[in-house]
């Protein structure tokens, strides 16, 4: 019988009120970093929270067998309040539904028609299959590794913006830093074969992924957050707890305050040509998507050695 995520939540809650205080809260700094909120027009600026996968095509398994999907949700609605109450009103919680190929043309049509500054998707990590072990919860055969543990941050050199991508995940992973939160190195290990990725930023945990579709065909500044490793016990509990996506959430304002000041300074006329730039794919990308969605024989035939869905 499979647990509802209620069920999965309340078990999580009480395993993590046995585990060492310093395993369920990273304190925050002494001088956490600066934001820039005085040339920051918060009102403005549009952020596009996107929450990864779908209730019917859910993302990885956690160690004790809740679906990634119900720890994206979580994170991104409170990332979404916090954003709200410092002053973002143009933040938009975007959630989508169907299967994983499908939602994936959806997400990133609504994402381009909303003009937004920057697009932030929430995940959360797993491991390759040979690096998972068995172990039984509740009763139940479950599967996972403790074999890394930490966020990562993951951007596109596909993108229409490159630059401000990588800007924004450096400003997103020092702001982590600052609250006490490590990257996992290990994607820069031959180990991870087809997963290996080129690390962009060593100080805030930046890797380069051109093929991730929702980063790679959106229209903005573009970044993907594995916030932590359901994979690993210990990490899942953290993960699940409200202190740590109170942190997290800390974190995503204040890079995104920092990110919004820094576009402020921008010429006029270079705003103007990359939003000419973007509304003109925008109409492309919609017909496109338009005439996948319309037939689902497209959606089922896309390679994904192209990309992937992630």
């Amino acid at each position: 019988m499979i647990r509802s995520w209620s069920t999965i939540a309340v078990s999580l809650a009480a395993a993590l009120s046995v585990l060492p205080a310093g395993i369920v809260r990273a304190e925050l700094p002494d001088s956490p970093v600066k934001s820039s909120a005085a040339s920051c027009a918060r009102p403005d600026f549009r952020v596009v929270l996107d929450v990864g996968h779908t209730a019917k095509s859910p993302g990885a398994k956690s160690a004790r067998g809740a679906d990634e999907f119900n720890f994206n949700l979580r994170l991104a609605k409170q990332i979404d309040h916090a954003l709200l109450e410092a002053g973002f009103a143009k933040t938009v919680l975007m959630v989508t539904d169907g299967p994983g190929t499908r939602s994936m043309y959806a997400r990133v049509a609504r994402t381009n028609e909303l003009s937004a500054n920057l697009l932030l998707s929430i995940h959360h990590d797993s491991v390759p299959d040979r690096f998972l072990e068995k172990w039984d919860y509740n009763g139940k055969p479950e599967m996972f590794s403790d074999r890394f543990a930490g966020h990562s941050i993951f951007v596109s050199d596909d993108n229409l913006d490159p630059k401000d991508s990588l800007l924004f995940g450096s400003m997103l992973g020092k702001q982590l830093k600052a609250r006490g939160l490590q990257y996992t190195p290990h994607y820069t290990e031959s180990f991870m074969g087809r997963w290996r990725r080129t690390l962009l930023d060593a100080d805030a945990g930046v890797y380069r992924y051109d093929t991730l579709f929702v980063l790679k065909k959106t229209q903005m500044p573009a970044v993907l957050l594995e916030a932590g490793s359901i994979a690993n016990r210990n990490e899942e509990l953290v993960m699940a707890s409200p202190e740590r996506q109170q942190l997290i959430s800390a974190a995503v304002v204040d890079a995104v305050d920092s990110f919004c000041a820094a576009q402020s300074h921008k010429p006029a006329l270079q705003i103007a040509q990359r939003s000419k730039v973007r509304h003109v794919l925008s109409a492309h990308s919609h017909q496109r998507t338009r005439k996948r969605t319309d037939s689902a024989t497209p959606l089922t035939s896309v390679s994904q050695s192209t990309f992937d869905i992630h």
